[in-house]
């Protein structure tokens, strides 16, 4: 299985939060992370993303289809995103867009099996695979990527 957690670009600093809009750094940080990831997501990657303004504006960056889904807003738990996932037995891939700080505990919980407080950069990526051999699962980053690095 492939894990791709994307954190939202910069957004501005307002009220309320669902509706935080990003600023014009963040949607640049966004077009620069989906022109780097979206040739290489592999066919049929399911995109799962937020409801918050912001996740959705840089999930647009994309130009693909993606599911939302309110088990992914500010504040999600870390179960409720792995259950979404499927991690780490669902096939194929799936990226989400979401927030800190879940995106860095799962981050941290799909590399260690434990739950730590890792930090991703605004519009950053972390690219996680699942892989069985010989009977046991191993776990790689594929890629830790920030916009500021494409």
């Amino acid at each position: 299985m492939e894990l791709i957690l994307w954190r939202h670009a910069e957004a501005e600093d307002t009220a309320p939060d669902m509706a935080r809009a990003l600023t014009a750094k963040g949607h640049k940080q966004a077009e620069k992370m989906a022109a780097w990831l979206k040739p290489r997501l592999p066919s049929k990657t399911r995109i799962l993303v937020s409801p918050s303004q912001r996740t959705q504006q840089t999930a647009a960056a994309m130009g693909l289809d993606f599911s939302t889904l309110e088990a992914l807003a500010p504040g999600a738990s870390v179960q409720e995103m792995i259950q979404a996932a499927g991690w780490p037995k669902a096939d194929g891939a799936v990226l989400i867009v979401g927030h800190q700080p879940t995106l860095g505990i799962v981050a941290a919980y799909a590399m260690t099996g434990k739950a730590a407080y890792w930090s991703i950069k605004k519009g950053a990526i972390w690219w996680i695979s699942s892989r069985a051999r010989a009977g046991e699962e191993h776990t790689i980053l594929r890629a830790a990527l920030s916009p500021d690095l494409v």
